[in-house]
């Protein structure tokens, strides 16, 4: 084999098509590109234009807003976490943190903080020391003889109003 030999698959390109080069050629005229106006020429991009008229993306009002100052926690199940625990990869004994969870593989990685859910059973008895938890999480976590110590929210987080 020689450099000169060395070719595409056949089939794999098309050819590019030749547009408007006489009526004969089937794209002769106006190139596939219709008749007259402003999208028949070139350079033409007005994706959401209405001809001078308010678009619909300003004529309907603004809605919601983002909350800059809004926590984004990890969400963990208790079916999730006890799992983890008979994997072996969480130790019972030891206080549930968000270390604890990544370490284990729970959580990929740690945003503000971690916040159990009550989906799933929990049959061991764990201690939690989270950012959060749900009502049915903490009852089902104390059912099973666990307790659950929610982490204050860190000082540089909070705005001083004094």
């Amino acid at each position: 084999m020689k450099l000169n030999e060395i070719n595409d698959n056949p089939g794999s390109s098309k050819d590019r098509m030749r547009v408007g080069r006489g009526i004969g050629s089937g794209k002769g005229k106006t190139g596939g590109r219709g008749v007259k106006g402003q999208k028949s020429r070139t350079g033409v991009a007005i994706k959401g234009f209405e001809g001078g008229q308010m678009p619909l993306h300003r004529r309907l009002p603004k809605r919601g807003f983002n909350n800059i100052f809004a926590k984004d926690y990890n969400e963990v199940s208790l079916g999730r976490v006890q799992t983890a625990i008979d994997a072996g990869k969480l130790d019972a004994t030891k206080p549930v943190t968000v270390e604890a969870l990544k370490e284990a593989g729970v959580v990929r990685r740690v945003q503000d903080g971690v916040r159990l859910l009550g989906v799933g059973e929990l049959k061991a008895a764990v201690a939690f020391e989270i950012a959060g938890a749900s009502k049915s999480a903490i009852e089902a976590v104390e059912k099973a003889g666990g307790s659950v110590k929610v982490l204050a929210a860190k000082a540089s987080d909070k705005t001083d109003a004094a």
